[in-house]
């Protein structure tokens, strides 16, 4: 059985449901690398999806000179976890035979940090964080330029999945908002951050704090029972990015946030237990990343079910679906971004600019769907990209 473990933080109460260790059990960080290293390593060798999406209206790649010569990429081991980056690189010695990879692809966290450090050409991970962004303003006065490379999994932990709004199935809720979503997971707070930049105007009271089921309109024996919130620990991306998204980047969680981490399980696998404990909570409530799936990569507990969700009450409300999730009409997708740097008044380097210009055409994309973990992006995302990028290589 498990042990509940309750720390207090000036006002704040936070429950641990799954980190506790257990006999046989390890919470070493060590010891969950090496068992995320495999689970991963097992994961990436699968595809996750069959559905071709149509790309023929992404355009083309269309080489603007020949490039040789080495590009260095560092960041997200998810790429090369998988096989997009292998895929990527292959296809691209198609156009440019003379050009070598060298990559290096351990974590995210040194995308940015790289190219800060004059290791790397090209980044390539989740959203940069405010300590990334600071650290390369503060030794470049400028910002990282980032391009939209391809829409998170759907169903796969790792890949940036889609976050998915849980409930049980016994519940009467149907669909929520973003905006209902701040009130539930977020608490009164002053401001809000975007990027690097200070938001007073971001600020909201408590009068818009969400508790009971009663304030979203249930009825009945629901009416004033409190709302039991689930979530991961904030040493985690996935809460900072539920930050940035939900509650404006202002780190101001409901005071009752029941907090999870990873835990090495009996059998060595990577493990958590939040979906387990959200199952069973008739009152709970909890955004989870691949919500149809579980970290180990089984099926979603049958008694909870994922709510549609609208940017606001207006709608439309959109269901969690792989389409909907790869066209971006569901509000709460993720994204995989490439990071690069170019100096004010000086062109990209050109290397750097063919490639990541393949990536988002059209022969970039059918990787991304031959390797089916991330989501290819729409033709209008493609060709925004590239408006973006075109003007850097002048």
């Amino acid at each position: 059985m498990k042990r509940k473990i309750v720390v207090t933080l000036a006002a704040l109460v936070f429950m641990s449901g799954a980190s506790a260790q257990r006999e046989s059990e390890s919470t070493e960080g060590l010891d969950m690398q090496a068992a995320r290293a495999k689970m991963m390593s097992a994961r990436g060798a699968k595809a996750a999806y069959t559905k071709k999406f149509d790309l023929s209206a992404v355009p083309r790649y269309e080489p603007g000179q020949k490039v040789s010569g080495t590009i260095r990429i560092w960041g997200s081991n998810y790429i090369t976890d998988g096989n997009v980056g292998k895929f990527w690189e292959e296809a691209f010695k198609k156009f440019h035979p003379d050009v070598k990879f060298e990559w290096r692809m351990k974590t995210t966290l040194a995308a940015v940090p790289s190219l800060v450090f004059g290791v790397s050409d090209l980044g390539i991970g989740r959203k940069v964080t405010f300590q990334e962004q600071q650290l390369f303003e503060r030794y470049f006065d400028r910002s990282p330029l980032e391009i939209d490379i391809a829409t998170g999994s759907y169903d796969v932990p790792g890949w940036q999945p889609g976050f998915g709004v849980v409930v049980r199935e016994d519940n009467p809720l149907t669909k929520i908002t973003m905006e209902q979503l701040d009130g539930i997971f977020g608490a009164e707070r002053a401001g809000g951050w975007e990027g690097t930049s200070w938001r007073p105007q971001w600020a909201r009271g408590p009068e818009k704090n969400i508790r009971t089921w009663g304030q979203l309109g249930l009825t009945g024996e629901w009416k004033d029972r409190p709302i039991n919130v689930y979530g991961l620990t904030l040493r985690y991306h996935q809460a900072t990015e539920i930050s940035d998204r939900v509650l404006k980047a202002s780190d101001k969680w409901n005071e009752r946030l029941k907090i999870y981490a990873n835990f090495v399980s009996k059998k060595g696998s990577l493990e958590r237990g939040l979906n387990e404990d959200l199952a069973a909570d008739r009152y709970g409530i909890g955004i989870i990343a691949a919500p149809t799936t579980n970290l180990t990569g089984g099926a979603m507990q049958p008694t909870l079910k994922v709510l549609p969700v609208a940017e606001t009450e207006v709608g439309p409300f959109v269901p969690y679906t792989l389409e909907t999730v790869q066209d971006r009409s569901y509000p709460f997708f993720d994204r995989i971004y490439a990071y690069l740097d170019r100096q004010p008044g000086k062109p990209l380097n050109p290397l750097v600019y063919e490639f990541v210009k393949f990536i988002i055409s059209r022969e970039g994309q059918e990787m991304v769907q031959k390797d089916a973990k991330y989501l290819p992006l729409t033709a209008k995302v493609a060709r925004a990209e590239l408006d973006r990028l075109e003007p850097l290589a002048k």
